[in-house]
């Protein structure tokens, strides 16, 4: 394993308490529905969120986006142990990676998602470390964090 990575394999597994179970449910139900929601009903919001400067089809980036969040969801759902803390970190980096697309969609005034003003896609913004929050929380990756 990579030196760098070592400290991944260090973690501790916490006990989750049931409110952090449920948020993790929620949180990996809330994926699973997005990630079907790139593939179908809302394809062309989520393609409005695509930056210019990623350099793919904008609708090969959503479908391909879709499936990953779909997998991250059903896995966060499945995974135990230190291995649902790495999902935890794993997840609030994807959140971290695609939050360039929520600034995109504010900074060049696109109404998708019934955001259709600079206030509510402003908003929106604070969301997205909101979810990366939960999800180091509800997967015990904080309180690995801190053990470490």
């Amino acid at each position: 394993m990579e030196p760098t990575l070592r400290w991944l394999a260090q973690l501790p597994a916490p006990k989750t308490t049931p409110l952090q179970n449920v948020a993790r449910c929620l949180l990996g139900s809330f994926m699973v529905a997005a990630g079907t929601g790139h593939l179908t009903f809302v394809r062309r919001d989520f393609q409005a969120q695509v930056p210019d400067f990623v350099p793919m089809d904008k609708d090969n980036v959503v479908l391909i986006s879709g499936v990953v969040e779909i997998g991250l969801g059903l896995v966060l759902l499945l995974l135990k142990g230190k291995n649902r803390v790495r999902m935890g970190l794993g997840l609030a980096a994807f959140y971290a990676a695609i939050f360039p697309g929520n600034i995109h969609q504010h900074t060049h005034h696109i109404s998708a998602f019934n955001l259709d003003t600079d206030g509510k896609r402003l908003a929106r913004l604070f969301g997205q470390p909101v979810l990366m929050g939960v999800a180091l929380w509800s997967t015990g990756a904080l309180q690995a964090l801190r053990k470490k």
